[in-house]
């Protein structure tokens, strides 16, 4: 089995300026990768390029992208301390962070996985089968997400909660199928751990994958823990 001995680490704050190299922020960090999708910038194949030589390029301001990069790095990811707020705050919460946040994040991933089949097919450990799976996998949870968005958020919200057990209870099951779709994600990207001859792209792939896969285990448990039992009780 292949071991990653070499953890991809994320910057410190101080350690984002313009002259730091595309594919170094882009393989050690998913947030950098997404920052430089929305701006077009290629941490691929001129992943040796700086921020600022690449702006240059680009036409594009580098004090501009270090900020988006610091503001991606300090992001707030505050999910502690819920079980004391208010179901309408959390409810919000549930829907900016994680529900906004998979149907932003799917679609590059997404992208990005086909870009690696398409280059990398016939390297041995390409990830066949991911792009379409994450498009499968992406359909189950938009549809998961309206059912709540739609059905079972309003009734909360409405204090309707004996209206709402049989949603809930169809949301659980649906979330343990989130959880074996899970799995599956990690068997076909090799647990997420790129081979050595893994270019740019591809070390980016799986490096998002690996956040989504916390994103989507941290709103299930938000849900399951704190969400449903208030609701139940």
């Amino acid at each position: 089995m292949r071991t990653n001995l070499d953890q991809p680490v994320s910057p410190s704050p101080e350690s984002i300026t313009a002259d730091v190299s595309l594919g170094d922020l882009a393989t050690r960090w998913a947030g950098a990768s997404r920052v430089f999708v929305r701006h077009g910038l290629d941490f691929c194949c001129n992943g040796r390029e700086s921020i600022a030589a690449a702006c240059r390029r680009k036409g594009l301001e580098p004090g501009g992208i270090v900020a988006e990069l610091l503001a991606e790095l300090t992001a707030p990811t505050d999910d502690t301390g819920w079980q004391d707020r208010p179901t309408e705050a959390l409810v919000r919460h549930i829907v900016a962070r994680y529900h906004q946040g998979h149907r932003d994040e799917l679609p590059r991933l997404v992208r990005m996985a086909s870009k690696v089949e398409a280059v990398h097919g016939d390297k041995p450990f390409c990830p066949r089968g991911l792009a379409a799976f994450l498009q499968l996998l992406g359909e189950d949870l938009e549809s998961h997400m309206q059912k709540e968005e739609q059905v079972l958020f309003p009734l909360l919200l409405a204090a309707a909660h004996a209206h709402a057990a049989m949603p809930i209870t169809v949301m659980e099951r649906e979330h343990e199928q989130h959880g074996v779709n899970l799995t599956r994600l990690r068997q076909l990207a090799h647990d997420f751990v790129p081979p050595a001859q893994a270019c740019g792209t591809w070390r980016a792939l799986y490096l998002g994958l690996a956040e989504f896969e916390r994103e989507v285990m941290q709103h299930i448990a938000l849900e399951n823990h704190v969400l449903f039992p208030r609701a139940r009780a």
